[in-house]
């Protein structure tokens, strides 16, 4: 009996087709199963640092009712301060004198004129900027210093804070990011073995921002940076 080979053919191909078809079927049920299989997870990277910048404001005042009298004042207040700062190792780029700020009680509204005995209140400030920050915190130390040569530094002023800061951030960035892509790996790998599955593709990941913070009120020149980066991967099985 002779075969018919457009027959044989024939049958060949559709049964090539069937086991594409059911092979495509599988992919498409797996792929339906593990779409929308994902876990999300979240890689923290945190440092102290020390801050490599202060600026500290020394403020003083002077009252009275002659303002050529406060100023001759002011004028030796800020050259025994300046001399201060110099005999001590800042250099004259390290530090300003602020303009006088000059408050007249009497001019004031609110004020009872026959109560005031100093008319004039004035707030001088000569402001240190510097990267050398040891010294600097030595030098507020050493304040009692310029309390022997009558100067009376005001401190508690709100508005005149000393402040701490950490500029190289940037040159930090990089390997804290990936400190904290590898945390957030080493925790999607985790549940993923403890799921029974594999990790997939990232699906969405996010840096999120950096944060600079005082380590505490008696540190503020120790610097928390931290940052959390936050990665979405496909589960797979």
């Amino acid at each position: 009996m002779k075969l018919d080979l457009s027959r044989v053919i024939g049958a060949s191909l559709l049964c090539a087709g069937l086991l594409l078809l059911g092979i495509f079927i599988k992919g498409g049920i797996d792929n339906i199963a593990n779409r929308g299989r994902q876990v999300t997870v979240r890689g923290l990277s945190e440092r102290s640092v020390e801050a490599n910048s202060v600026t500290w404001p020394i403020v003083t005042k002077e009252m009275g009712n002659d303002l050529i009298d406060i100023y001759n004042r002011i004028q030796t207040t800020n050259a025994k301060i300046t001399a201060f700062l110099k005999a001590n190792g800042l250099k004259e780029d390290e530090f300003s004198i602020n303009p006088p700020q000059v408050e007249d009680r009497v001019a004031n509204t609110y004020s009872n004129e026959s109560q005031v005995r100093s008319r004039y209140l004035v707030t001088n400030v000569i402001v240190v900027s510097s990267e050398q920050v040891k010294l600097v915190k030595s030098l507020i130390d050493k304040q009692p210093e310029l309390m022997r040569q009558g100067i009376a530094v005001v401190a508690g002023d709100y508005q005149y804070q000393t402040s701490y800061e950490y500029t190289k951030l940037n040159e930090i960035k990089p390997e804290m990011i990936a400190e904290a892509t590898e945390a957030a790996r080493t925790a999607a790998d985790r549940f993923a073995a403890d799921s029974h599955s594999s990790l997939g593709k990232i699906q969405t990941a996010s840096q999120g921002q950096f944060t600079i913070e005082d380590r505490d009120q008696y540190t503020p020149y120790i610097k928390n940076i931290r940052v959390v980066t936050s990665i979405t991967y496909a589960l797979e099985h």
